[in-house]
């Protein structure tokens, strides 16, 4: 039952995750493909894991090069330049704050999401 637990919470926040993403990329660039946003999501969890595995341990630069990791997913897959990513990444955010609060007040979820980061 855990494992199916498990995989529910991750799938779920990982849809939410690329909802943020999604928003964040039709306001900066107007893409409007959600399952772009879904793979977008899932390669910038897994580059945000291995890199903060890796690096996560230095003081101050270790965030900072996870940061800069997941920013380079979003400025490879979505057109624009590294300010657009910015962007995508900062409207992803509060879009995904938003969803997860309103979740949290309705008592169905916490607030994580898989796929952006911080939230």
């Amino acid at each position: 039952m855990a494992l199916i637990d498990s995989l529910i919470v991750f799938v779920v926040s990982l849809l939410i995750g690329a909802l943020g993403i999604y928003v964040g990329a039709r306001v900066i660039t107007g893409t409007d493909d959600y399952t772009y946003a879904i793979v977008t999501a899932l390669i910038g969890a897994i580059v945000w894991a291995v890199v903060g595995f890796v690096f996560g341990w230095i003081p101050f630069l270790g965030p900072l090069l996870v940061l800069i990791a997941y920013l380079a997913v979003i400025n490879w897959r979505y057109p624009g330049g590294w300010l657009d990513a910015v962007g995508i990444t900062l409207v992803a955010w509060v879009s995904v704050f938003v969803v997860l609060y309103v979740l949290a007040l309705l008592n169905v979820a916490t607030f994580e999401a898989l796929g952006v980061p911080g939230t």
